[in-house]
């Protein structure tokens, strides 16, 4: 225990040091005579910023290229400077297209033409005005600077778990559950190990002086809120976990209409069982795995099939229309949005990856990336190919937002088989990624990118490894899976073979160099999820002991939840230099080799 707690003591110092050093990168607002034109202040509830401050913050706005800019009162608490520097760091904010906006909750001064491309609203609580800014950074680029003559106004206590989802979207229960495992260790070091403990708790306790005392920021409460910290977090921890949800008033309007559809029965939502293989047409079918959703916790159960022929695994019976529209409502649309967001803008580095693999057999002068989102790959690889024209084509709503975005050029909304016609020859480049294992028919997809490619044009496509083998030993925790959105698994011998019979020419696999380090840390979070879901979805609503057992479960899991991140990390070296991985990644280009 000793050890653990000085392990913890580290931890805490190294991160106040950490905060401390992103503090210290905030610039300080300078005074300006200059109109504050082609900017609007939007502000907290109760909050007035002055003249002086608006043209200041428009001047360094317009200094530095910034079409959002978080005005940081210089008086602000402790406890929320704190949260700030835990969050940003500004010279990766600047750079980060990919990551939504922050706010430390007083005003944020937004461009005009970003405001009206956006089609914003005036924010009518801190939870908008959070909501707000997380949405406009992905519109330009971003900053955060210091006001010295703004005063911090209080925040509601009883938003903060709202405020908390916005910025750790699906992680909040593990962020909470750790503060509360954090605590544990540190009572049960005074308890076992005194002078550890008591190391610990002053390590945790003056976080606050290491990370703010002599910086640029004058919180007035700092040495109130260090002395008190203890009984004040854990006020407000109380006040967070017993204080509103997001969307829950948005989730019991739309029970009505869950209500009705599962009313209807889940038959609907399946078309007849195939009797033979859809790559191969054998019909050597067996039970590959069933289960549940894992994922919104929806009724259905869900059935992938192997053929032993040619080993394709897929789902049968297949999702019908309806069934599709069912599971994929409020998934990447509506409840599910800020979520999904928050996972698509974790990080670059697979974007990254998969706009080199393509930069190296030929760069292209116009790209279409199909299934494209909200765009996330497209506004991550123009750092790899600034020349390149992005284009995306989803089915979704999603995609007009990345046009008002600007992340693509050109948004199609649509099934990329129906359009194709009309893109016929027009791409250097089409990209598939994740796409193919969710579409009805692959064979009409890889069709409609050969459509849509010029002679000698270059598709990528990314997918799930149905033959690594640690998909096989967590079964239906095992991420890729997926259910029942999954709908093909194709081998890199399937893939090849249908490739090859739509005249495409596989140049470049990659198999280990695309491995992704989700496999453990995702089982344990479904785990973890299954034993206790949320308690207020639309299809289904449960009282408030299950919200009591959620917490629970989630705060004795957050421990796991981190080791099973730091397996993950420890064991993808060796994954991304096997032959399988979770993933593979292909190029090929068309026409004969």
């Amino acid at each position: 225990m000793t050890y653990v707690l000085y392990l913890l003591v580290a931890i805490l110092v190294l991160d106040s040091l950490r905060m401390r050093g992103r503090v210290g990168k905030l610039a300080t607002l300078a005074p300006s005579e200059d109109a504050a034109t082609g900017f609007r202040v939007i502000t907290a509830p109760g909050v007035t910023i002055s003249d002086a401050t608006t043209r200041a913050a428009a001047a360094y706005a317009r200094q530095h290229g910034l079409a959002l800019l978080d005005i940081v009162p210089q008086n602000l608490p402790a406890m929320r400077a704190l949260a700030f520097a835990q969050l940003v760091d500004p010279e990766a904010y600047r750079k980060d297209r990919l990551g939504p906006g922050r706010t430390t909750g007083h005003a944020i001064l937004v461009s005009d033409e970003v405001y009206a491309r956006a089609q914003a609203e005036p924010p009518k609580d801190d939870v908008e005005l959070a909501r707000l800014a997380a949405r406009m950074k992905h519109y330009g680029t971003g900053d955060a600077a210091i006001a010295v003559g703004e005063r911090a106004q209080p925040q509601d206590p009883t938003r903060r778990y709202q405020l908390l989802y916005i910025v750790l979207g699906p992680s909040t229960p593990l962020a909470l559950g750790m503060l509360v495992v954090m605590w544990a260790l540190i009572g049960i070091g005074l308890y076992t190990t005194p002078i550890a403990g008591w190391v610990g708790l002053a390590a945790w306790q003056l976080q606050p002086v290491i990370a703010l005392l002599g910086t640029r920021i004058h919180s007035r409460d700092l040495i109130p809120f260090t002395i008190f910290r203890a009984p004040i977090e854990l006020y407000v921890l109380v006040r967070t976990l017993l204080g509103k949800r997001p969307a829950t008033a948005e989730a019991a309007a739309k029970r009505p209409e869950y209500d009705h559809l599962i009313a209807e029965g889940l038959e609907r939502f399946y078309e007849p069982r195939r009797e033979t293989c859809p790559v191969c047409d054998a019909s050597e079918l067996v039970v590959h795995l069933r289960h549940g959703d894992l994922f919104q916790h929806k009724p259905g159960t869900f059935t992938l099939e192997r053929c032993r022929a040619c080993r394709h695994v897929f789902q049968n019976p297949r999702l019908s229309l309806a069934g599709l529209d069912f599971y994929y409502k409020d998934f990447y649309d509506g409840l599910g949005e800020a979520g999904m967001e928050f996972i698509f803008g974790f990080g670059a580095q697979p974007y990254l990856d998969r706009a080199r693999m393509v930069r190296e057999v030929s760069p292209p002068a116009r790209w279409l990336d199909v299934g494209a989102g909200h765009g996330h790959f497209c506004i991550a690889a123009r750092a790899e190919l600034p020349e390149t024209a992005f284009d995306g084509l989803d089915l979704s709503e999603s995609i007009e937002e990345a046009k008002r975005r600007g992340w693509v050029d050109t948004a199609y909304r649509g099934l990329f088989p129906d359009l194709a016609p009309g893109l016929a020859g027009r791409y250097d480049a089409v990209s598939m990624s994740h796409y193919l294992e969710h579409t009805l028919d692959p064979r009409a997809e890889l069709q409609a990118a050969h459509t849509a490619l010029a002679d000698k044009g270059t598709l990528m496509i990314e997918v799930p490894d149905p033959e690594f083998w640690v998909g096989k030993l967590l079964r239906r925790y095992w991420l890729p899976w997926f259910q029942p959105q999954h709908l093909h698994f194709l081998s890199v011998a399937n893939l090849d073979r249908l490739l090859r019979e739509r005249g495409f020419t596989p140049v470049t696999w990659h198999r280990g160099k695309a491995h992704q380090r989700v496999d453990f840390f995702f089982a344990t979070w479904l785990f973890l999820d299954r034993l206790a879901p949320p308690r207020k979805l639309p299809w289904r609503w449960r009282g408030a002991v299950a919200g009591a057992w959620r917490s629970l479960v989630w705060t004795i899991g957050a421990p796991f939840i981190l080791l099973a991140i730091a397996f993950d990390n420890l064991v993808g070296p060796l994954f991304a230099r096997g032959r399988v991985s979770n993933t593979y990644r292909v190029v090929a280009t068309k026409g004969a080799s």
